[in-house]
C-alpha cells in the first residue's frame, strides 16, 4: 500500500481528493493537513510514503513545507496547483518535489501520478513541462544562475547525457529509447546522477539541467 498524506487548505478540494485516492486498492490515505505547518507536523508523525502537497496554503506555504519534508527525509511530496506557473512553482522543484501536477488533472492521472511518484519516478504534467521549458526559454535576461554544483565535473557522459534527457521532462522508459540502453540501465544512471550532484530528485535535475542549458 502507498500511503499518503493529503495537504490543502480548502476541505472541498481535500475530500474530492480523499475521494479518488481512496478508490484505488493500492493507496490509502492517512491523514489530512488544511496547511503547511500541520503538514510537516503530520508527516513527522505518521511517516506517509507521499504527501500530496498543494502550492499555496496559509501558515506555511507548500513550497517551504515541501522543502521541510524532503531535507527529513519524511516522505516524497507530489505538489499540486492551478496552471499558473510562477517562481512557487519553480521553488517547489528545487525544494525537492517529486512531481509537480495540475488541480484539473483526471482522476485516474492523479492515481497513476501518486504510484509514479512513490517508486521514486519524477512526474510533471506534459502540459507544464512545456511551460517549464517555454518559460525557460521566454526569459533572455535572467539573473545570473548560481555556481554549478561541484559534482557536475565527476559525470560520466552518458550520465550526462541521461540529465539531459531529464532535463527535456522525458521519463525513464522514453530515455531508454532516446539513448539506446536498458530502462534499468536508465535507472542506475539517474541514481548515481542524483548523489554526485547531491540533488533528492529527478525533477530538481530537470530543473538543474534547464538552468545550465544541458
Amino acid at each position: 500500500m502507498i500511503r499518503v498524506l493529503v495537504a490543502d487548505d480548502q476541505s472541498a478540494v481535500r475530500a474530492g481528493l480523499v475521494l479518488i485516492l481512496g478508490s484505488a486498492p493500492d493507496i490509502e490515505v492517512v491523514g489530512e493537513a488544511s496547511d503547511g505547518e500541520q503538514a510537516v507536523a503530520m508527516a513527522r508523525v505518521l511517516r506517509p510514503d507521499l504527501v500530496l502537497m498543494d502550492i499555496q496554503m496559509p501558515r506555511l506555504d507548500g513550497v517551504s513545507a515541501t522543502r521541510q519534508v524532503v531535507s527529513e527525509g519524511l516522505a516524497d511530496v507530489l505538489v499540486l496547483t492551478t496552471f499558473d506557473l510562477d517562481e512557487y512553482v519553480f521553488g517547489a522543484l528545487r525544494a525537492g518535489a517529486g512531481g509537480f501536477l495540475l488541480k484539473n488533472t483526471e482522476a485516474k492521472d492523479l492515481i497513476e501520478g501518486v504510484r509514479t511518484v512513490a517508486r521514486g519516478e519524477g512526474l510533471i504534467a506534459p502540459a507544464v513541462t512545456r511551460k517549464l521549458i517555454a518559460e525557460f526559454a521566454a526569459k533572455p535576461v535572467r539573473p545570473e544562475p548560481g555556481p554549478a554544483p561541484e559534482g557536475l565535473d565527476t559525470l560520466t557522459r552518458r550520465e550526462r547525457e541521461v540529465l539531459s534527457c531529464l532535463g527535456d521532462g522525458l521519463s525513464n522508459a522514453e530515455v531508454a529509447v532516446r539513448l539506446g540502453m536498458a530502462e534499468a540501465t536508465v535507472k542506475t544512471h539517474v541514481s548515481r546522477l542524483l548523489g554526485k550532484l547531491e540533488l533528492r530528485s529527478r525533477v530538481q535535475a530537470a530543473v538543474l539541467a534547464q538552468e545550465l542549458g544541458l
